[in-house]
């Protein structure tokens, strides 16, 4: 096939490997191996299909703003699955822009995602026809529905097609488009803080940052097609992960694209509707999976509760690799203990800059967390005026070179995001950090994300790092909430583990053993069950509902 230039596309991408290690299995799914060479023919089939209903590029990325699409854009509203990367990847191959959904969003938030993404096509599960149904009729743009068959007994809306039957379409007579390393890698935020975002990346751009383009930890970058194809060779099925993060959030996209690019296997876990631990390592036992990408304590927490308490052999694991969410210092040790062979890498970085820096975790590091940045990325001043130099401080952590184009339809959330700095374009989301003497980055959190009280600036990643120290504590998510005192008072909202008590004073015993006194939390509620994001993310909306919703008394300890 054509591959178009001498940049990288993704659909390229995957061909290259599918036609350098044909028989190898890409996805292990519900018992099914799927090979490159057949998922490639898939793919084809989705593609041939979607330019048949006059879908794809229309207008070049020379023509446009950093803040335009020229692309047709499909939704993807799947759990994980080999459907999903298909759909990515045929929708690559027909110049079409994919999207993530949030299989959780109805109503409202689905139609509002759909309709900021001006969406023509959605690939969803049969099990969420009736959510699709109820809004469709509110979307005139959304013309093309393929649904995917599932146990939910839901049939086909009218109109739609199956998917299963437009794999075999064959090739439109006028031929298949050559995509180009300029169209678009659509990424939406998870919107924990606000209304999500679409993310717009140049795909060459992604490949190389984040998705195999540079190995991951430093290394030589990939400079063609067939060196592609001679790593996919050399390291044909001697990589494997477990797939247990969404492939709906940017870091399950980007660790199957790595894994793409080095010949590996990706297996899936068959329940896919939530975590079932025990299945899930199962797998990883049986297949002996070198790696589990996790995101947080969300994900890792139930995967070692069911490792202290089962017997698994899992000498085959080398890395877990923890990105999206913070690990809390009480997982990451129990981590250590459970599987001392195993190195546990921290990644960090965001739908807005790609990876950033990592980190190799130490048993008992009770330290702030601090990273090895990469070349590209640094701590800009504050006022965005200048990059800092080592060992000077505070700012913004920012990344140049391989960064997005900017938000989809967002012209002033595009310039404000990535500025330019003594003509150097920045990727600057939002998160503080630290310039350090000996060149390493301490990350401080999400700047959206901070309580300012009593006049103090206080991160909630760190107090929710403190928190979490406590062994009793299963789950944390810290918000602000209005004080007649502080102007603003941290709020620490706590899932204990299943049949353990702590006092308050307890909790903050274990704080202050951490981080200063005046940023220990004020009030902690107990809750039943934190609410996270399939991807694992906090869900801060819901957490400042709840905790101003607790009338303020002078030292508030509650259940709600």
């Amino acid at each position: 096939m054509e591959y178009g230039g001498n940049e990288f596309n993704l659909s390229a991408v995957f061909a290259t490997v599918a036609e350098a290690i044909p028989d190898h299995t890409v996805v292990l799914w519900r018992g099914r191996r799927f090979t490159y060479a057949e998922m490639n023919s898939r793919i084809d089939g989705l593609a041939h299909y979607l330019i048949g209903q006059g879908m794809g590029c229309h207008v070049e990325r020379t023509e446009l703003g950093s803040h335009e699409s020229g692309q047709d854009h499909l939704g993807i509203y799947l759990r994980n699955g080999n459907q999903y990367l298909e759909t990515m990847i045929g929708s690559y191959r027909a110049r079409v822009a994919p999207f993530n959904v949030n299989y959780r969003y109805v109503g409202e938030e689905l139609e509002y995602l759909l309709r900021n993404a001006q969406a023509k096509a959605l690939v969803y599960g049969a099990e969420f026809a009736p959510q699709v149904a109820a809004i469709r009729g509110e979307l005139p743009h959304l013309t093309e529905l393929i649904q995917v068959a599932d146990d939910s007994g839901n049939p086909l809306l009218p109109g739609a097609v199956d998917y299963d039957t437009i794999l075999t379409s064959p090739r439109p007579p006028e031929g298949m488009p050559v995509p180009s390393a300029d169209d678009l890698f659509v990424i939406y935020t998870g919107g924990t803080t606000g209304m999500p975002k679409g993310v717009l990346w140049r795909q060459h751009d992604i490949f190389m940052s984040s998705m195999g383009g540079k190995p991951f930890g430093g290394g030589e970058p990939l400079t063609c097609y067939a060196e592609l194809a001679e790593r996919a060779k050399q390291a044909a099925g001697a990589t494997s992960l477990l797939m247990v993060a969404p492939f709906m959030h940017g870091a399950g996209q980007w660790s199957a694209f790595y894994l793409i690019t080095m010949g590996g296997l990706i297996a899936i876990p068959d329940d896919v509707d939530r975590l079932r631990p025990a299945s899930a390592l199962r797998l990883a036992e049986r297949e002996r999976l070198l790696s589990i990408p996790v995101v947080g304590d969300a994900i890792a927490r139930p995967l070692l509760d069911e490792i202290e308490a089962g017997t698994y052999d899992l000498s085959g694991l080398v890395t877990i690799t923890n990105g999206g969410a913070p690990l809390s210092p009480t997982v990451r040790d129990r981590l250590m203990e459970a599987l001392p062979h195993v190195l546990l890498v921290d990644a960090v970085g965001s739908s807005e800059s790609g990876t950033q820096m990592n980190m190799v975790a130490a048993k008992g590091d009770a330290a702030p967390p601090v990273f090895t940045p990469s070349e590209d990325t640094a701590v800009v001043a504050p006022d965005l005026t200048r990059v800092l130099v080592q060992g000077e401080g505070e700012g913004w952590l920012a990344r140049r070179d391989l960064i997005p184009l900017g938000y989809l339809g967002d012209e002033t959330k595009t310039a404000a995001t990535y500025p330019t700095i003594d003509g150097v374009r920045w990727s600057i989301p939002g998160d503080r950090a630290r310039a350090l003497a000996d060149g390493r980055i301490e990350l401080l959190g999400r700047d959206s994300l901070t309580v300012n009280s009593g006049g103090e600036k206080i991160f909630v990643e760190e107090v929710e790092r403190a928190v979490a120290a406590h062994p009793a504590v299963y789950d944390v998510v810290v918000v602000g909430r209005p004080s007649s005192r502080w102007g603003s008072e941290v709020v620490a909202i706590v899932q204990l583990v299943d049949g353990a008590t702590t006092t308050d004073a307890e909790l903050a015993a274990v704080c202050e053993e951490r981080i200063a006194r005046y940023k220990v939390p004020k009030v902690f509620l107990r809750t039943g069950n934190v609410v996270r994001s399939p991807a694992g993310k906090a869900d801060y909306r819901w957490a400042k509902s709840l905790a101003t919703s607790v009338v303020e008394t002078p030292s508030t300890s509650a259940t709600v």
